[in-house]
């Protein structure tokens, strides 16, 4: 095995830097001076980006056009989207401020057409209540 310790490399030694050890000179502190405070502006939220991800569309029927008043507006949501989930991407997204959110799960329902049955499909819904003040323009106009 000799003979194969012809082709390694040997690493040259280093010199390790000699280190020099300099006096610290303490400072004395600084008096502290308070900052001026600046008026704070309210920054514009940012759009969420898993907005998509959760919310289907806004439900638009007499009822949830009556629910407007209330400041209550209802929007179809994806099945595995959570309370949390939902209130984020609203307030992303349409830039206010929730209040509530409350989630009804509608089951799918048998249908018949003639000898032949099916389901209709079944989906999920949120009735998201913001601040008073607010608006969601659901319907570009």
């Amino acid at each position: 095995m000799a003979l194969l310790d012809v082709f390694k490399k040997k690493k040259p030694e280093r010199k390790k830097p000699e280190k020099k050890v300099e006096k610290k000179v303490k400072a004395k502190p600084r008096p502290v001076t308070p900052r001026p405070t600046r008026p704070r502006t309210v920054k514009p939220k940012k759009v969420s980006g898993s907005a998509f991800r959760i919310l289907k569309s806004p439900h638009v029927t007499e009822k949830a056009t009556a629910l407007t008043g209330k400041n209550q507006y209802i929007f179809k949501v994806f099945t595995d989207a959570n309370k949390n989930e939902i209130k984020k991407s609203i307030e992303g997204l349409y830039g206010v401020d929730v209040a509530s959110v409350r989630i009804i799960n509608v089951h799918k329902k048998r249908r018949r057409l003639g000898r032949r049955e099916g389901f209709r499909k079944g989906y999920k819904k949120a009735i998201v209540k913001i601040k008073k003040g607010q608006k969601i323009e659901v319907l570009p106009r």
